[in-house]
């Protein structure tokens, strides 16, 4: 099976969720960038990082890219998500500002 191509920056931020790189996680954001895990949001970099430490980069969570889309400035990932907080297959829709990450949604995949 042939990995989609992903551009970055989310490229790079996939590879550092998997690395567990959590300094490298957070600066993919922008000042004010938000997490909405499954309708539960998070803005700037403090409240990410709260939530991260139990279920994203703190639960050693990784994302195994399954599909792609791009469309202008939002990438969609569809892919298998294993942590120690949660399993399953997960769609994460990324909106892209410049060099960063605006926002990242996490739903069902």
């Amino acid at each position: 099976m042939t990995t989609p191509s992903v551009p970055e920056p989310v490229a790079s931020f996939i590879e550092h969720v998997n690395a567990h790189d959590e300094g490298a996680f957070l600066d993919a954001f922008v000042a004010e960038g938000v997490v909405d895990d499954w309708g539960r949001t998070f803005t700037g970099r403090a409240a990410i990082k709260t939530w991260s430490d139990k279920e994203f980069i703190g639960s050693r969570g990784t994302l195994t890219v399954e599909e792609v889309d791009v469309a202008g400035s939002t990438v969609t990932v569809v892919g298998d998500w294993r942590s120690n907080h949660a399993n399953g297959r997960s769609r994460f829709v990324f909106d892209v500002d410049g060099d960063k990450i605006a926002s990242m949604t996490i739903r069902e995949g």
